[in-house]
């Protein structure tokens, strides 16, 4: 019987959420940044081999929403845990010992899903913090996102607790979100890349239009922020900061893709849009029942 499940991986920002469903699935598909709260959404990954089958959920950080985005953010993580058969709190090791799910998500209950604590960042811990962090937490798998070490050991654990089921998907799929999602992402991580302070949280993508039958392939995206002032630093002196950020985007969906790409990037304002919820819901981002 072959094993299938939904897997979410939960904790707070910059715990490296991301960069472990990369390389989970062996292919970028969250935008990775050093910057927290990059992640807004749930990323789907999936991995299969000849038994198992996991439906990895990249979700965004654990956080004390401050106005509405941040609101659909953390609903987005609460979903993830409502929907999992498996949750693995990341946590990074630097922390120390990580507080109990139900804790740190402010849960009222405990989840239904099996709970196993992950250790991230190990590679930046001397070998005497890690056996300290051994003994405290001797339940947890210790790993690196960033290196690979410690990721088969996760996988096995996991593997452990899956339900025995069908696979939920074609075995050669890698995500059930289109590439439309991801070239957006990809924006937008070339955003947060290469702009500093509050404007890369103001920055939202939407791509018009996505015309895979032409050749190269034609993109037309449209980089939204909040405000003028914001705007005119996107630009930057003559386009010469857009036109950068347009170049690298390129490359990167052309990697996606796997062909040549034209990247037709505009910039353009919508007021306040990260509080607003018909602008929320425009971007694909939906605010709990509660928070409506």
């Amino acid at each position: 019987m072959t094993k299938a499940g939904i897997v979410a991986v939960v904790g707070k920002p910059n715990a490296g959420k991301s960069t472990l469903l990369n390389r989970l699935v062996g292919q970028k598909l969250s935008i990775t940044s050093e910057k927290p709260q990059s992640t807004r959404d749930r990323v789907v990954g999936i991995l299969t081999d000849a038994t198992t089958q996991m439906v990895i959920l990249d979700t965004p950080g654990l956080l004390d929403p401050a106005y509405a985005l941040q609101q659909a953010m953390r609903g987005a993580a609460i979903a993830a845990l409502d929907d999992a058969d498996v949750i693995v709190h990341l946590s990074d090791a630097r922390d120390g010992v990580p507080p109990r799910l139900v804790e740190a998500a402010e849960l009222s209950r405990e989840p239904k899903g099996a709970v196993i604590v992950a250790l991230n960042k190990i590679d930046l811990l001397s070998q005497q913090d890690q056996d300290a962090l051994i003994s405290a937490v001797p339940d947890a798998v210790q790993l690196s996102a960033l290196t690979g070490e410690g990721v088969t050991q996760l996988l096995d654990v996991v593997r452990a607790q899956l339900p025995e089921s069908p696979f939920l998907y074609p075995d050669d799929d890698i995500s059930t979100q289109s590439v439309r999602f991801f070239a957006a992402e990809l924006i937008r991580e070339t955003a947060l890349e290469q702009l500093s302070e509050e404007v890369p949280y103001s920055i939202a993508c939407e791509i018009e239009e996505f015309r895979e039958d032409r050749s190269p392939v034609y993109v037309r995206a449209v980089v939204y922020v909040e405000r003028e002032s914001q705007k005119r630093i996107l630009i930057g002196d003559k386009g010469r900061r857009i036109r950068e950020i347009g170049t690298v985007a390129r490359k990167k969906i052309e990697t996606l893709v796997g062909t040549q790409v034209y990247l037709d990037l505009w910039v353009k304002v919508l007021q306040n849009w990260r509080r607003d919820v018909a602008s929320l819901r425009r971007f694909g981002y939906h605010l709990p029942s509660s928070q409506r």
